[in-house]
């Protein structure tokens, strides 16, 4: 039988071309799981295993990959990106872009218009860097000594928001990390925009204690994405707040300190100095 041929890989595989052929449908459980021949229990389990996702948060994310192509591109309305998308009216297309961008389908299509973003420029042990923070947190950390394209990469992740080069006090408790014992500040808060699934890899990031390192691996396995991990070391390699969100600290099963977003030096000193702290 078909069904006792194909691995589980095959199935996965086959029901996210399903999802994509299909999402704008929004399809039951059922009747996915019925196209890679599997109770729903199964698949649902099986899906969740592989993908690091559930097939429902799945197919949500396609759909608001979507709707944000037809609002960003095409300057579509909201109630048709909604209708296209196969939700039954803005309401829907609401409570999805809240769940999965943490934003209105409005912001979004207004590029954040909406966000006033306070920024600085700062030295640290590990270069120079660009930090901001919205009212509600910090929201951006990256190291550049192009002062310039640092503030033209903030600018590519809020578009439209409103700007001010201003040291604000969440900056400065952030920047603390640095030169102070942290242990005695008070929490940095964070304003972090991203999918359910990246947010709680950000979370087991912050788990790895300083000075500790971690694989992808078992950073997989604390965000309960066991064989996710592509899907991980994506999320890891997308984390807008460097040093303070420590993926760092994650190293390749084997040993090697594998390569960073702002340089595989600047990692192995991090780690270096971590370390001597301890």
């Amino acid at each position: 039988m078909i069904s006792q041929e194909l691995t589980d890989y095959e199935r996965i595989a086959r029901a996210i071309d399903y999802l994509k052929e299909h999402f704008k449908r929004q399809p039951s459980l059922e009747e996915i799981a019925g196209n890679v021949y599997l109770s729903p229990y199964h698949f649902q389990r099986m899906f969740t295993a592989w993908a690091g996702v559930s097939p429902k948060k799945f197919t949500q994310y396609l759909s608001v990959g979507y709707a944000k192509s037809l609002l960003k591109e095409r300057q579509t309305s909201l109630f048709d990106a909604a209708i296209e998308t196969g939700l039954s009216g803005t309401g829907r297309l609401h409570d999805l872009f809240m769940n999965i961008e943490g934003m209105t389908p409005g912001e979004y299509k207004n590029g954040g218009e909406a966000l006033s973003i306070n920024y600085s420029f700062a030295e640290s042990p590990f270069g120079p860097l660009i930090l901001a923070a919205t009212p509600k947190g910090l929201c951006y950390l990256a190291f550049e000594e192009n002062r310039d394209l640092a503030f033209r990469q903030l600018q590519e992740q809020f578009p439209n928001a409103r700007y001010q080069q201003v040291l604000d006090m969440i900056q400065q408790n952030a920047l603390y990390f640095f030169t102070q014992d942290w242990t005695t500040l008070e929490k940095v808060r964070l304003h972090l925009k991203g999918t359910p699934f990246q947010l709680k890899v950000w979370e087991a990031l912050l788990h790895i204690p300083m000075g500790a390192l971690s694989t992808y691996g078992q950073v997989a396995g604390a965000a309960k994405a066991d064989r996710a991990y592509q899907a991980v070391g994506t999320a890891i390699g997308s984390n807008p707040v460097a040093f303070l969100i420590p993926c760092h600290r994650v190293i390749r099963s084997n040993g090697e300190f594998g390569e960073y977003h702002w340089g595989a030096t600047r990692k192995m000193a991090m780690i270096g100095w971590e370390a001597a702290k301890r």
